[in-house]
């Protein structure tokens, strides 16, 4: 092998050396052009997890579960969840779940209550929910009555709701749901992000 071979064998071998030495280090420095912009939103249980999620529910229990928003949209966005209550029954009423985001719609039903965060970009906020039921059966009428929700310590009005039996699957399922509203600076309003998320209950009469 001539002398010009192995020098040029050397350095070649110094230079992969190198570059795979400054590897970790290049990964942190490149900054790579992003091509999705989207929010997430989650439930999680008591523990953190997405198992164990309260379902047989009791008048004046209280239940925890945390609400997450991951904002992936660049830039720090502003929402509203607006939380929404319907029996099923209803299931007419849900938000839109399939097809494009920007047309999906919300349920017609009224909120509830609403909270409000800022959520930088890349980060994730996460809301504690506490949350219990008032309300009694009706055996004359095999019906639940409401009279209200206590959600976070704050009391709001049920009155209006009432829950029948559902005989397909033997209980009185309602569904507690968080819709997502993004803040659009365009139009100084709050628009449908066409996500939600919720959990099935079934309100026994104990």
């Amino acid at each position: 092998m001539k002398i010009a071979e192995i020098w040029l064998l050397y350095w070649t071998v110094v230079g992969v050396s190198a570059l795979l030495v400054a590897s970790p280090f290049l990964s942190r420095m490149l900054v790579y052009p992003r091509t999705e912009f989207f929010t997430e939103l989650w439930i999680l249980d008591a523990d953190h997890r997405a198992e164990n999620y309260p379902f047989n529910i009791t008048p004046n229990q209280e239940y925890t579960i945390f609400l997450g928003i991951g904002n992936r949209l660049g830039y720090c966005a502003y929402y509203t969840v607006q939380v929404k209550f319907l029996n099923w029954s209803q299931t007419e009423l849900m938000p839109t779940r399939f097809g494009p985001i920007e047309e999906r719609l919300p349920s017609s039903l009224p909120s509830l209550f609403n909270m409000t965060v800022f959520v930088a970009d890349e980060q994730v906020y996460e809301i504690p929910i506490t949350f219990s039921f008032n309300y009694t059966w009706s055996e004359q009428f095999s019906k639940i009555e409401f009279s209200g929700l206590r959600l976070n310590d704050v009391r709001l009005n049920m009155s209006d709701c009432t829950l029948s039996w559902d005989a397909d699957k033997k209980a009185f399922r309602g569904f507690l749901f968080f819709e997502l509203w993004l803040y659009n600076a365009d139009t100084n309003s709050f628009k449908y992000h066409g996500r939600f998320v919720g959990l099935w209950f079934n309100m026994t009469s104990v």
